[in-house]
């Protein structure tokens, strides 16, 4: 069976300093299957964009602001992990360099920065399977990670990656 997944970008948006992130506290839609979770900021790629077209458009819908640099961490494959069993495929960033000032809060939440080491450490709500990837994530190897997390009933069964 051929692999259609729904494409998405994730990005981890870093102050100046590096020790505080910006994440949205999913709270404001209650049929939300992020509901009550910490994430980054991104969402659905559109049909024509490249992925750091759609992140920048994700940043700028989500949080007011535009992206100076961003690295690619890494790639990750969500077979099964949609509300009804879709699958996605991730593209994340970490964001280290940007204009504009976010919001208190957008249309899916609260946005706030959060100490680093207190999502590294599992202090706030996040997706079972993140805790996986997000020392990939923020940890100082300069090589793209990309891995693979199928989902079964909302949670995931193995984490495989490699880097390059």
């Amino acid at each position: 069976m051929p692999y259609t997944p729904i494409i998405g970008t994730l990005a981890y948006v870093l102050s100046e300093d590096r020790q505080h992130v910006l994440l949205i506290h999913r709270t404001a839609r209650p049929g939300d299957e992020h509901l009550g979770k910490y994430n980054g900021l991104g969402g659905k790629l559109e049909a024509d964009e490249s992925v750091t077209d759609g992140i920048r458009r994700e940043l700028m819908e989500e949080a007011n602001l535009t992206a100076q640099h961003m690295t690619l961490r890494g790639t990750v494959s969500w077979p099964g992990f949609g509300k009804n069993g879709e699958d996605w495929l991730g593209f994340i960033f970490v964001v280290d360099a940007h204009t504009g000032t976010p919001p208190t809060r957008n249309e899916e939440g609260t946005l706030a920065w959060h100490p680093v080491q207190h999502l590294l450490n599992g202090d706030l709500p996040v997706w079972e399977g993140d805790r996986h990837f997000l020392p990939l994530v923020f940890d100082d190897d300069p090589r793209a990670f990309h891995g693979v997390m199928p989902y079964r009933d909302g949670r995931p069964v193995r984490w495989t990656y490699d880097r390059l």
